[in-house]
């Protein structure tokens, strides 16, 4: 049997339940019901980029090298931003003579060379090198094909956000049928990424059925499940699943003011990168919420002894543990490196990761004056609540009771064994 994946990036596992019980995702009720449907454990931190990697290499971060879709050019305080190419372990379409269809799978640009077809998902520079072969590159743009919807379009209108978003999701949809008949595959895997820009900007379009923009946000999944219902899961291994949740946004969270504020962070004000971190810091932070002890001899500025390091995370500790917004506590649970990942690449992980309990999005930009503050979007990422499903009973026993992302491989590999 052939394999499908779908992948629908950012669904919680609630979500998915409830436009299913409540008639928007029909299609995906029926599969439930003769299959496995369960929550799945996102990465910590909880983003696309460290995710997805895990879930297509079914390895730890400190196995397979994403830490974020930012860190910092050894020795220095200058960003760089990983992409496919920084990827240490092989995603499962490199470990088989098959032939795939890859479509949209984030952090896989720029494509690279498979059996098959790759069209790379965000972050995307350009279509041309997202795309393996090129030789298909003709019929992508006669299909519209976009690699991701312009978001800023939403600070300026809903409507063409909106309008936008619905464009894209048609060209992915036509450009997943036109390979499904016209390529020779043996595993097909798709992701809809737009319905995460969609919880970013309209969570609260979800939650509020009175909301203008309530029936577009149902209007997006309905789509999707259309897609679905074209799929004979009698006829395939099925796979559907998401990378993190999504919740309601309260408020961000600005670290590094925070940590400028507790005489952590020191920057030079006439400067407005990481390059502006002094000798006088001790620790700062990268998106979401990774912090770095500032080392003597692994960064430009260092001022920390190693001998020293162990009471600054003690320190930082305790701060974090007492921050707070209206009376609410905003993280939920620190983890040291050692604890979250595993493997050689460990030693490029950061030494502290926040994990925020509910309505807060931990940011780590710099020079902004606030701690606390509330943009454009409405919803942001939540651990674990992710979602997988199979089209296998429980009673198989393939998916484990508390799965995570990194077991997303192992499934794939136990389905096609148990069907073939």
């Amino acid at each position: 049997m052939k394999t499908v994946i779908i992948g629908i990036d950012g669904a919680p596992f609630g979500l998915m339940k409830d436009l299913s019980d409540s008639g928007v995702m029909p299609n995906f009720k029926k599969l439930r019901q003769k299959g496995t449907f369960k929550q799945l454990r996102s990465t910590i931190p909880e983003i696309s980029s460290i995710s997805w990697s895990s879930v297509i290499t079914g390895k730890n971060a400190g196995e397979h090298g994403i830490f974020g879709f930012v860190d910092m050019i050894p020795k220095t305080y200058s960003l760089s931003f990983p992409n496919f190419k920084n990827l240490k372990a092989e995603p499962f379409w490199k470990k088989d003579n098959k032939r795939y269809i890859i479509l949209n799978v984030p952090q896989t640009y720029p494509a690279q060379e498979l059996k098959g077809v790759l069209i790379s998902g965000f972050v995307a520079l350009d279509l041309e090198n997202s795309l393996y072969p090129k030789v298909f590159l003709k019929k992508l743009n006669e299909l519209d094909y976009k690699i991701d919807v312009d978001s800023n379009k939403a600070h300026k209108s809903m409507d063409l956000f909106l309008k936008e978003l619905f464009e894209v999701l048609e060209a992915r949809i036509n450009t997943a049928n036109y390979f499904w008949k016209e390529a020779d595959w043996d595993t097909f895997m798709l992701v809809f990424t737009g319905t995460d820009r969609l919880m970013h900007f309209l969570w609260e379009a979800y939650e509020d059925k009175a909301h203008k923009y309530h029936q577009q946000f149902l209007e997006v999944f309905k789509k999707i499940d259309q897609f679905l219902g074209t799929i004979d899961q009698e006829k395939y291994n099925l796979i559907m699943l998401s990378d993190h949740g999504f919740e309601k946004l309260e408020t961000e969270v600005n670290i590094n003011t925070f940590l400028e504020k507790k005489g952590f962070l020191s920057l030079d004000k006439e400067k407005k990168s990481y390059a502006a971190i002094t000798d006088k810091t001790k620790a700062f932070s990268l998106d979401p919420a990774r912090i770095f002890i500032n080392l003597k001899g692994k960064y430009p500025n260092g001022s920390i002894e190693e001998s020293e390091k162990e009471k600054i995370i003690q320190e930082l500790t305790r701060e974090f543990e007492k921050l707070e917004y209206k009376g609410e506590k905003v993280i939920k649970k620190i983890y040291k490196k050692e604890e979250i990942y595993k493997g050689e690449y460990t030693k490029n992980a950061p030494d502290l990761v926040l994990l925020a309990n509910k309505g807060f999005d931990l940011k780590s930009k710099l020079n902004k004056e606030k701690i606390f503050e509330k943009g454009i979007f409405t919803g942001k990422h939540s651990y674990p609540d992710a979602f997988l499903f199979v089209n296998i009973p429980e009673s198989s026993k393939i998916v484990p009771d508390n799965p995570c992302v990194e077991d997303v491989t192992k499934i794939i590999k136990a389905l096609e064994n148990e069907t073939s």
